[in-house]
């Protein structure tokens, strides 16, 4: 017996520890060390000091706890600083006033000699700190909780070391009321008292015991003693229902007596709740009354406790308050509560206020304006208590006059009132200020004031903006000239409706023009004559008897243009048709005419006559050439024969000839009625005996030939007789030779003769010319020598010559391209060399179109395998449950049918619309959708705080689908910074209201760092974790010799089977042990060690690529780590630099990399075959690798429960600094805008618009989101979001967005067809409603645009040192036809560009000026940008050339981005493509095994494994039978599913229920939250999301963004109750 009552002491002290433990894990929010640890855990006071800043914060701060975060404790053990902790305990527990009694010593904590009595003063405290109301109430668990034998008898080892009496816990209540002074027990004697006067259930004895003074209780009421009895007699009944639990386990000694009685705080609570209860009830009366008296009485009753209540405000109390009711519902049967009536009472007070001022300066305003002066009119209208619109200074004439008239037409003594006032001063702002904006002829501001102002206009259209702004410019130059100083709001009007109808107009045109096109298109004559007959094409000289040729030469034409333009789909426009009917009208006219004339002709030559032939022939009509009236005969002759030819091999009866036009139309003629057409005639047979125009052609140009030949000869007879003369002179010549040889016979005596002579006159001459002669000979002959020589050099090195040139061209190039990118001042004549960079070429519209089209197939793919993998996802769930007989094989068939569906429509779904293919009104919804997803997209804190106000799993969602679809999953650099952008905003935000300590980033599931992750591991398609991580896991999967295993007791089991297998004897060995008796075998040891060394170098391969590859990590992961990095030191400055490392390591390692490493099968970092899994063995490696790194990435060391792991701390040590160094340097990013080299003007100038690939679903999901929550997401109701929102009106349903013809609406299936037209993607073009900036400073910057590309194309044709000198020189007529080439040039290139690439119509036009206009224009422009003081004329417009000079080093770096983006998404669809392939692989491998199944279930009919339904009531799958399940926090709570819930203590857990209920779809719960039987909120609970998380490691998730609740347990609950496991 007495062994038996130590263990029974043991137990109950066990038990104690636990009370304690969880009553201090309830105080300081923290885990504390497990309950048989908890007294050595106690020992370093840091969980003390922790609970005596919970209950004494001015005491204790958490700066005075020392190793607060208990390093060193843990590294060196105790210090005796530790004491200090256990100090600042003992005096804040003074502080509060806990009796000395229950203190212990320092020692008894530091040294552990007495921990019982530390044990005891940790109850005592709770008790004492509950009845004060500052902490929960702690947990009688003796008899609930379980130990271990092994852990009974420690205990009792350990008490009977101490070797002191046990403290009697049941008594510290007794002790307690002992101790306190004697006011306070004359207080608990006043409180016993009421509680016996309320058991006696007399109201006026409780109203008695109520006033004594000892019970210190204030505002009690006679008149309201009997409600006092009733609130109080259900508290203390219901706290006795409380206490009736524990009185079996509590002797009757032992109770404490407050556990029966209420304390005097609970007494004061229920006459505060009675007092208020009462004062709320008469204010609620009072305005259901609507006594004004009453209800002002009501307010000022003490008992509620109004603030600021003022009788002047009496009435309006009244009115809001009754306006507040009828809001808050519509019966009126719900009362307000006090708070709300405080609340009210409030902004009364403050409209009241307002008010009286308002109409002060209504007073004031209407006595000015009987004043008669203007500048005293707008002061008094500018007084913002007047809480009018804006008023301008300058129209105060205007306010004057307009409003006088008013008040003249208005009541002659009252004046004009508030609203009266508003109408007029906002209408007349808004003409005043159209009416200045006209003047500055702006036509920019024009639209933008015309688009903003509240002047109301009608039937205003978008498209129009720049068409109204021109005519109204005009229109206000014309009044001006006429001396009127306004426009008026008619004559706006009246101008808009004239310019609709001229658009009108011109848009009926354009779609008759569209059709002719597609008549052309359709092969039909007919139809094209109907489309150029229609009225509205307005086109000329349209004959109906021509249709066959129009249709013809149109269809010509538009070949011809298709062909030279490379475009098959261009169409003809206006002009070109216009152009081809009068060209069929003139082929019309030529045709008959020459047919007429060639049948004259055939005529004239069977009639036989020669000379009427000839003139027949000559006709101009026929066309022919070299007709000469001297062949006359010899025409007619051989035309004759010819034509008497084609009559003996021909046909001659018919009537019809067909004759060709221009090589490309043929053309019959009648012969009888010289009528003509271009339609082949019923039966028409060619009359053969005609000559046709090519035949008679060729007839008559022979015989001109021939003759021209004869006439030839005629005329060349002088050439005859020149032929002779010369043959004359070779004979005289001949002859003439013959005596020359003679003489050369004679030549040496000839000679010698001659020399004679000449020697005798040259040496008479020679003394006197000799040495002139000879000097200037052989100086001639020098020069001459020495110039050939060098002539002869440059051609024997002709190519170094050109290398040389070469070489000084090009230095002299670099030097000017160094001066254009290095110097500061670039000159003008530099930059003109390199301007012709800045023109866009074919080849960088064709990349800009493909990276289009890439873009759009990259999305396309990706939300494809999205949605393949949700599907796959759900038939792995299916077949699971397949497999433990909770579904049928039904069900999975018609997933799997359903899978198939899907792929097959996807295969045939056509290219997706965009909004030009609606109806207009349609159009310009969805047109107003593109303004609201810009602004959305471009303003990221709009959709990070609507993030925040979704329950979780619809946050999930919406950002799988709307948001990664906004943003198009990143796949350009201005979509991709946008995306930076808005994970950043989120993060703020959530860690600025969601993160209360640094750990929970780590232990919770945070929203963004979820959706960051999710997003960089593959949902664009770039898997950069496999380029990381791929090699070095396929290293460790394929070694077949790596056996990675650190458990003690497997590898002992398998030590011991493999003696067993050797030996084929059963092994003496025990085969259970623990791992202490596992390690005790040096056999298990030494593998052990092998183990751990395969660990370390496995390990190692994987840390030194993933710290070698850091360049290989997005950019986005390791931009968001840097904002984790900084918002969490912001929001926790004393955090240190480790323990943000940690974070930024959880984050990057843990979160991204590591899921990665343990199943590489699952992020397609190795290929897997459809079916195909890793072995045990190769998951167990990788597992251990990645536990290895987990533990060094978070620095975490093991403990003495990882006994045997303990020898791998220091190489954790060390690897961890590695890591260290690494989370340093990826923090180490530069910021999103330098880093994409984006800014606020990007949008401005970009070449191709931002295009988004969006369903219809999507879109009014996402209207319906940002409607539900705009009040939280933009409170100010001025914002830009409200006015978009505003022009879209109530989210519209699928038919109201797609029209009422999209469905028929006698379609049965009407409900599935719209389901299925909801998910119809269209694309939408973003543009922004509203420009980046506001006022002049946009204007500005738009002139300074146009102007840099006005002077770009004058300094590339007119030279110049200085850009003034280039302007004020006239262009000469060279270049002015240079320019001209250069404008057509860029036309005909305009004409080919695609319709989202071209540039706006102004800088078209601008462009397209002749030379010296364009000067002209740049010359004004400088001179507003001079006055606006963007440039200057003293450094002659520097400022704007060195602008030019950094475009044109832009858009070098801009096309070498707009490759590697072009790699990039080639890359990018690639891997998607693969990726659809493997999930082809996966549903062919899903179906063969539903093929199985079905075949075996065939086969066997007796036994089944999969029991199919016997009776099938209805198709479709299987009802789940399971009823919901119901339980209270408070159960959760004990079950260890509920960890905590904010703002609600763990004794009003009981009042919450929470309702878990299975829906029809497998795997999915609903989960409903009701407090004191009020429902709250609703969740949906997806079986597979759980699993997911369980997966990642996280342990704790978050339930209505208020309860925390572990995962594992929640799993095990479910999986329990609903899948009977």
């Amino acid at each position: 017996m007495d062994e038996r009552r130590r263990q029974n002491i043991a137990y109950e002290y066990l038990c104690h520890l636990e009370e304690a433990k969880r009553w201090m894990e309830a105080c300081v929010e923290e885990e504390l060390p497990p309950t048989t640890e908890l007294e050595e855990g106690l020992r370093n006071g840091v969980y003390l000091g922790k609970l005596a800043k919970f209950f004494a914060p001015k005491m204790v701060s958490e700066k005075k706890i020392y190793d607060r975060d208990q390093a060193r404790y843990k590294h060196t053990g105790l210090h005796f600083r530790h004491t200090d902790n256990t100090v600042q305990w003992l005096r804040a527990m003074e502080s509060v006033g806990l009796p000395k009694i229950f203190y212990p010593e320092t020692t008894d904590v530091y040294d552990r000699k007495n921990m019982p009595k530390v044990v005891y003063c940790i109850h005592a405290l709770s008790l004492y700190l509950f009845k004060l109301g500052i902490a929960p109430q702690i947990q009688d668990l003796l008899g609930k909780v379980a130990f271990t034998e092994e852990e009974i008898s420690n205990m009792r080892s350990e008490l009977e070391k101490y070797g002191i009496q046990m403290p009697t816990f049941s008594k510290i209540g007794g002790i307690l009321a002992n101790e306190l002074s004697v006011d306070e027990a004359a207080l608990h004697a006043a409180v016993f008292a009421i509680n016996e006067a309320v058991d006696k259930g007399e109201a006026t004895v409780t109203m008695g015991a109520l006033k004594n003074p000892n019970a210190m209780l204030r505002n009690t009421g006679e008149e309201l003693a009997q409600d006092y009895q009733v609130t109080l007699s259900r508290a203390k009944a219901s706290k006795e229902d409380q206490a009736s639990g524990r009185r079996s386990s509590v002797a009757t000694e032992e109770r404490d007596v407050y556990e029966e009685l209420l304390t005097q705080q609970e007494i004061q609570s229920c006459i505060d709740l009675v007092n208020t209860q009462v004062a709320v009830q008469q204010v609620n009366q009072a305005i259901s009354a609507q006594d004004e008296a009453a209800l002002l009485a009501g307010l000022r009753v003490p008992a509620l406790g109004m603030l600021g209540v003022q009788e002047a405000n009496a009435h309006w109390y009244l009115e809001h308050l009754t306006s507040y009711c009828e809001v808050k519902d519509a019966g009126g049967a719900m009362m307000l509560q006090r708070e709300e009536i405080q609340r009210v009472v409030s902004s009364t007070n403050d409209f009241a206020e307002a008010e009286k001022r308002k109409l002060e300066a209504i007073v004031a305003i209407n006595a000015a304006i009987r004043h008669g002066i203007a500048a005293e009119t707008v002061e008094e209208l500018m007084n913002p208590e007047a809480q009018l619109p804006i008023v301008y200074q300058t129209a105060a004439n205007l306010y004057q006059t307009e409003l006088f008239s008013l008040q003249i037409q208005g009541a002659k003594q009252v004046g004009l009132g508030h609203e009266e006032l508003c109408v007029a001063v906002e209408m007349l702002s808004a003409v005043a200020v159209l009416n200045e904006v006209l003047d500055t002829k702006d036509p920019q501001a024009v639209t933008e004031q015309l688009t903003d102002s509240p002047l109301g206009f009608s039937n205003m259209d978008q498209d129009n903006l720049h068409r109204y702004a021109d005519t109204l410019i005009s229109l206000r130059a014309e009044s001006l000239s006429q001396g009127l100083e306004f426009l008026t709001w008619n004559d706006v009007q009246k101008t808009i409706d004239t310019v609709n109808l001229q658009v009108h107009e011109e848009h009926e045109r354009i779609i008759a023009i569209a059709e002719i096109n597609e008549a052309l298109s359709s092969g039909d004559p007919e139809q094209t004559l109907s489309a150029l007959l229609l009225p509205t094409a307005k086109l000329q000289g349209v004959n109906p008897a021509t249709a066959k040729h129009y249709h013809d030469v149109l269809q010509n034409t538009k070949l011809l243009i298709c062909k030279s333009s490379g475009d098959e789909s261009a169409v003809l426009w206006l002009d070109q048709i216009q152009e081809g009917i009068h060209t069929a009208n003139q082929d019309e006219e030529e045709a008959l005419a020459l047919a007429g004339a060639v049948a004259d002709i055939n005529r004239e030559v069977a009639e036989g006559d020669s000379q009427t032939t000839l003139h027949a022939l000559q006709s101009p009509l026929a066309g022919l050439r070299a007709v000469l009236s001297e062949c006359a005969d010899t025409y007619h002759t051989q035309l004759a024969q010819r034509q008497d030819l084609n009559t003996t091999t021909g046909s001659s009866e018919c009537v019809w000839v067909k004759h060709r036009i221009k090589d490309s139309y043929d053309y019959y003629y009648n012969l009888e009625n010289r009528e003509g057409t271009w339609e082949e005639p019923e039966d028409f047979t060619h009359n053969s005996t005609q000559l046709r125009r090519e035949e008679i052609q060729s007839v008559v140009g022979g015989v001109t030939a021939e003759y021209n030949r004869e006439q030839l000869w005629l005329a060349n007879e002088t050439l005859v007789t020149q032929l002779q003369a010369r043959i004359r002179g070779y004979l005289v010549r001949r002859a003439h030779a013959q005596r020359l040889d003679y003489l050369l016979q004679q030549q040496p005596h000839v000679v010698r003769l001659q020399a004679s002579w000449k020697g005798y006159k040259q040496r008479k001459v020679y003394i006197d010319r000799l040495n002139l002669r000879l000097q200037s000979f052989v100086k001639m002959w020098r020069a001459k020598r020495k110039y050939t020589q060098r002539l002869q050099y440059f051609i024997d090195h002709e190519k170094e010559i050109v290398k040389i040139q070469a070489f000084l061209k090009a230095n002299k190039a670099r030097d000017d391209y160094r001066t254009l990118t290095g110097a500061q001042d670039p000159p003008l004549s530099v930059v003109r060399k390199f301007v012709h960079l800045l023109e866009q070429s074919s080849l960088d519209l064709l990349e800009e179109q493909e990276v289009t089209r890439l873009r759009e197939e990259v999305v396309t793919k990706i939300r494809s395998n999205q949605q393949m993998e949700k599907d796959l996802n759900l038939m792995d769930i299916k077949i699971g449950l397949l497999v433990k007989n909770r579904i049928t094989l039904q069900d999975v068939v018609s997933h799997s049918k359903k899978l198939k569906k899907k792929s097959k429509e996807e295969l045939a779904a056509g290219d997706r619309q965009g909004i030009k293919g609606l109806s207009k009104g349609k159009r310009k919804k969805l047109e107003a959708y593109q303004h609201l997803f810009y602004l959305l997209q471009t303003n990221p804190s709009y959709l990070a705080k609507l993030i925040f106000q979704m329950p979780q799993n619809k946050s999930t969602k919406f950002m799988d689908t709307v948001i990664f679809t906004l943003y198009n999953y990143a796949s350009n650099q201005r979509e991709e910074y946008l995306l930076l952008k808005l994970f950043k905003t989120a993060l703020e935000e959530e860690i600025k209201s969601k993160v209360d300590q640094i750990q929970d980033i780590v232990t919770g599931n945070p929203t963004v760092i979820k959706m960051v992750v999710s997003f960089n591991r593959g949902a664009r398609g770039h898997n950069t974790l496999r380029q990381l991580l791929a090699p070095v896991v396929k290293e460790i999967i394929e070694d077949k010799g790596l056996g990675i295993n650190t458990n003690p007791v497997d590898v002992y089991k398998a030590w011991v089977n493999q003696l067993e297998t050797n030996t084929g004897e059963a092994s003496k060995l025990p085969y259970e042990v623990t791992p202490d008796q596992a390690m005790s075998h040096k056999e298990v040891r030494a593998k052990l060690e092998s183990s751990s060394q395969a660990l370390r170098t496995a390990t190692d391969k994987v840390l030194n690529s993933i710290v070698s590859s850091l360049d290989n990590i997005p950019y986005g992961m390791r931009y968001i780590a840097k904002v984790l990095k900084h918002s969490l030191h912001e929001k926790f400055p004393d955090a240190t630099e480790d323990e943000l490392l940690k974070i930024v390591g959880n984050l990057l390692y843990y979160r991204y990399m590591n899921p990665a490493i343990v199943a590489p099968d699952g992020f397609d970092i190795i290929d897997m075959s459809a079916g195909g899994q890793l072995h045990s063995d190769q998951r167990r490696n990788l597992g251990s690798v990645a536990k290895m790194l987990q533990h060094a990435a978070a620095n975490k060391l093991f403990e003495a429960d990882n006994a045997h792991m303990i020898s791998m701390n220091n190489y954790i040590s060390q690897t961890y600094q590695k890591f260290r160094v690494f989370f340093q340097a990826a923090c180490d990013v530069p910021e999103p805008e330098e880093k994409f080299n984006v800014d606020e003007y990007s949008d401005m100038v970009t070449l191709s618009k931002p295009v988004i690939y969006i369903s219809i679903d999507e879109i009014i999901n996402t209207h319906s989101l940002v409607l539900e929550h705009l009040e939280a997401i933009s409170p100010d109701h001025n914002d830009l979001l409200h006015e978009l929102l505003e022009d879209l009106g109530d989210a519209p349903d699928v038919e109201a967005l797609l029209g009422e013809g999209a469905v028929d609406p006698n379609n049965p299936n009407k409900e599935s067809t719209l389901s299925q037209l909801a998910k119809t993607e269209i694309s939408l073009t973003l543009t922004s409603k509203f420009e980046l900036l506001e006022g002049d400073d946009k204007d500005t910057k738009g002139l300074m645009m146009k102007t840099k590309k006005l002077i770009v194309d004058v300094i590339r044709i007119q030279p110049g040192d200085t850009l003034p000198e280039t302007l004020e020189t006239p262009a000469s007529a060279l270049q002015e036809c240079e320019h001209s080439k250069v404008v057509a040039l860029r036309a005909v290139q305009d004409a080919q560009t695609p319709e989202g690439l071209k540039s706006s119509q102004a800088v078209l036009e601008d462009r397209q000026l002749p030379l010296e206009q364009k000067k002209r224009k740049i010359l004004r422009n400088l001179r507003t940008l001079e006055q606006a003081g963007l440039v200057t004329a003293s450094n002659k417009y520097q400022d704007l050339i060195n602008d030019i000079a950094k475009d044109i080093r832009y858009q070098r770096r801009y096309r070498q981005r707009r490759r590697a983006e072009l790699v990039k998404l080639q890359q990018a669809l690639s891997a998607l493509n693969s990726k659809t392939a493997f999930y082809q692989d996966q549903t062919n491998y899903y179906d063969t095994y539903i093929k199985t199944c079905l075949d075996n279930l065939n086969r066997k009919n007796t036994r089944r494994s999969i029991k199919l339904e016997r009776k099938v009531e209805e198709k479709g799958s299987k009802k789940w039978k399971h009823q919901s399940l119901k339980y209270t926090a408070a159960r959760l709570h004990e079950k260890g599913v509920i960890l905590e819930i904010e703002g609600l203590q763990t004794n009003q857990f009981k009042n919450v229920m929470f309702d878990i209920s299975p829906s029809e779809e497998v795997g999915d719960f609903e989960v409903k939250a009701k407090f004191m039987g009020v429902e709250m909120e609703k969740v949906q609970l997806h079986f597979q999301d759980l699993l997911q998380l369980q997966y990642e490691g996280v342990a704790v998730m978050k339930m209505f963004d208020k309860a925390k609740v572990n995962v594992n347990l929640l799993i095990f609950l479910l999986n329990k109750k609903f899948y009977g496991k």
